[in-house]
């Protein structure tokens, strides 16, 4: 069982279908969210608690919940291999690999970005990994219940599962063998590979890779955070596979 918090949050786990053992409301809330949030929990028939706000702050433990937590089961991952089947559905399939990211802010940032952009699975490492909780499903304003999931140990075998599929793997480095972000072509079945806050993917999963993708910068810094980077390269797919229209 996991807890998610915030408003936007739990509205998106209901409405994702995702099994809901129950919700907390810290009486006194009122609003938008909280009124389709009532109301969604009735439709689906979810047990709604209202707790007084001393009682609701003892059980969010420290957590800003916004007065709003739900409990829910356990994210369903999937395999890789089905993971790939079900991507090939779609004409451009889009796979994001997330390489060791241990920020939570910055996991659930990036799946944001990844399920504004339509990704068809993302895969992420087990060691090393920030874990899957409340904050990443906050950060990702609820977006965590609506992507695909993926979660292994061994990142070798899922890209050369990819490769086997068709798939062409995009590592985005600072490296110097590593070419402009938006030279590259991304049309038909794509792998996008985003590493670790401070040391980017790794050496070994770099040289894995078929291609390497840096975005220029313009300023002192030497790079973009992570999930800002993400964001900026799953945009480019999207662009150019003319989803975006004038």
């Amino acid at each position: 069982m996991r807890k998610v918090i915030g408003r936007k949050p739990v509205l998106e786990a209901i409405n994702s279908g995702e099994e809901i053992d129950r919700i907390m409301i810290s009486y006194g809330q009122k609003g938008g969210v909280i009124d389709s949030i009532l109301n969604a929990a009735k439709k689906n028939k979810i047990k709604v608690s209202q707790l007084s706000p001393q009682k609701f702050k003892e059980s969010e433990k420290g957590l800003n919940a916004q007065g709003v937590m739900a409990f829910i089961n356990d994210l369903n991952m999937w395999e890789v291999d089905a993971l790939v089947k079900q991507s090939k559905k779609s004409e451009n399939p889009l796979i994001l690999i997330v390489d060791e990211i241990q920020d939570t802010h910055n996991m659930g940032a990036i799946f944001r970005s990844a399920e504004a952009c339509g990704v068809d699975g993302i895969i992420v490492t087990e060691r090393n990994t920030a874990p899957l909780n409340e904050t990443v499903e906050k950060t990702s304003a609820g977006a965590i219940s609506h992507v695909k999931i993926a979660q292994v140990s061994n990142l070798f075998q899922a890209m050369e599962q990819l490769k086997e599929n068709g798939f062409w793997i995009y590592g985005s480095s600072l490296g110097k063998d590593s070419q402009i972000y938006t030279k590259q072509n991304y049309k038909g079945a794509v792998a996008i590979v985003v590493g670790n806050e401070e040391k980017g993917i790794r050496k070994s999963i770099s040289e894995h890779c078929d291609h390497l993708i840096q975005i220029p910068m313009l300023g002192k810094t030497q790079s973009l955070n992570v999930s800002v980077a993400t964001g900026v390269i799953l945009y480019e797919v999207v662009r150019q596979r003319g989803i975006i229209k004038k």
